[in-house]
């Protein structure tokens, strides 16, 4: 890989983790435009570890409590509301690991699909615009419960099985749909990345070991590093943009994005 490739695509994958737009939706557009080989599992597995860190670290606060608290409900201390945001996130996170673990040689298969990838980025989108329009948005994060975080880790599935669906934009518009205020349905969705993410890397680290696979550490250096800054960036400033103006630049960036896809595919 050429250092434009590492920082393009570190960044493109720290940017859009997290935002509701597709990361998979951008990913293509290197290899599809530019003719890029894919990035490798080495890389994978760097970019991965860097979102990972990086949301961990922004909400380094909100994960300890979490855990501390979901430790002690195991003890006479009993539940707590941040025992039960525990357990709702590993509810939500289950599906997801179950399903993925069983679909994810069809999900390799069809990763790449444009023409897939270009109709759930414009449909997904419009879902996402009629959460943001219609739903009511007066539930906080601790007024979740166990049918909203198992809903909510399905529609995760849906994700992993249709690319250009977005996770975090799947995710946010079944939190929205339920009755979630945007930062609720953006701090579960971003908390219950960490779990998956995780594992997505741990699975990634297990086929780079087992396949032998050769790697320049200082590309993947460079590569979790740059994903990194740019995931706790995208982060920070998607929590104060959704307060402000909504889901709709979302919305509107991920309609031209799949139009531009379906014109590009049909010359």
């Amino acid at each position: 890989m050429s250092l434009i490739e590492i920082i393009v695509l570190a960044l493109i994958q720290g940017l859009t983790e997290f935002l509701p737009i597709s990361s998979s939706a951008h990913l293509i557009l290197p290899s599809q435009v530019f003719g890029w080989q894919d990035q490798g599992l080495a890389f994978d597995v760097a970019v991965h570890v860097g979102t990972l860190f990086a949301v961990i670290i922004y909400f380094r606060k909100e994960v300890s409590e979490i855990l501390a608290a979901w430790f002690k409900s195991f003890g006479s201390q009993g539940t707590t509301d941040d025992s039960k945001l525990g357990w709702f996130i590993l509810l939500a996170t289950l599906p997801s690991l179950v399903i993925g673990y069983f679909a994810k040689d069809l999900v390799e298969e069809y990763s790449r699909n444009a023409w897939i990838i270009a109709g759930t980025t414009i449909g997904f989108g419009l879902l996402l615009w009629y959460a943001d329009k219609t739903a009511k948005q007066i539930k906080t994060i601790y007024q979740i419960n166990w049918l909203m975080a198992l809903c909510i880790g399905l529609s995760q599935v849906i994700a992993m099985l249709l690319p250009g669906t977005s996770r975090s934009g799947i995710t946010m518009t079944i939190g929205l749909l339920m009755g979630l205020n945007k930062q609720s349905a953006a701090r579960f969705s971003f908390l219950m990345s960490i779990p998956v993410i995780a594992a997505a890397g741990s699975y990634l680290t297990y086929k780079l070991i087992s396949e032998g696979d050769e790697f320049n550490i200082a590309d993947i250096a460079t590569g979790a590093v740059l994903s990194f800054f740019a995931a706790y960036a995208c982060i920070h400033f998607f929590l104060k943009v959704i307060e402000k103006m909504g889901m709709l630049p979302f919305v509107i960036y991920r309609l031209a994005l799949g139009a531009f896809l379906v014109i590009y595919l049909s010359m």
